[in-house]
């Protein structure tokens, strides 16, 4: 049994791969499964016996990546400080960078724009329950704009992080997304200073 198991796991890692490798190429919608089937090295009755099409296996990468974002996140929540989303958005971006290869081609140019969509839902309810506690004269309303603002500015940061090859650490890249949030123009300033 443990055998099949293992042999299952190798078959979707071969297409998990060649999927990445060729929406890095192309729209998905110009991938075929003769050429993915190709590119894994697997003939298309094994590809059938994992997924339906090509949107089924991009809807099961992402649904194990985000398994695996809440399942980080969990503890954190729970835990959470309201002001002090570092822990968090560093959980966020190390469960980012664990699956560097499907973050690339889902918010690359080729990517499912559905999907940084669904990267700002996962933290809404939480944040914004944060914000209405510490700022309470803020409306609703303005808490609404005011995440997807922030929640926008994220996936900008996210997106730059990966152009950069995700050198920095996730660490680092959450308390940039924090200094600035809350220092807005500041961040730059503070920056300046620091300059000789």
């Amino acid at each position: 049994m443990k055998n099949t198991d293992h042999r299952v796991r190798v078959t979707r890692m071969l297409i998990r791969q060649a999927f990445t490798k060729l929406l890095q190429q192309k729209p998905i919608q110009s991938i075929s499964i003769k050429e993915l089937c190709a590119a894994a090295g697997i003939n298309r009755g094994t590809f059938y016996a994992h997924y339906t099409d090509i949107y089924d296996l991009l809807a099961k990468i992402e649904q194990e990546m985000f398994g695996e974002i809440q399942e980080a996140l969990q503890p954190l929540l729970e835990e959470a400080r309201p002001l002090n989303p570092v822990d968090i958005s560093t959980g966020i971006f190390q469960c980012l960078k664990d699956n560097s290869d499907l973050c690339i081609v889902t918010l690359g140019p080729y990517g499912d724009k559905a999907f940084a969509a669904k990267l700002l839902e996962l933290g809404r309810e939480r944040c914004q329950a944060s914000y209405s506690q510490y700022f309470r004269r803020a409306t609703p309303e303005q808490i609404s704009y005011y995440y997807a603002f922030v929640s926008a500015g994220c996936i900008g940061l996210l997106d730059r992080w990966l152009q950069d090859g995700m050198r920095a650490p996730a660490g680092e890249i959450a308390r940039i997304a924090q200094e600035i949030m809350l220092s807005g123009i500041g961040f730059l300033q503070d920056r300046q200073e620091e300059t000789p």
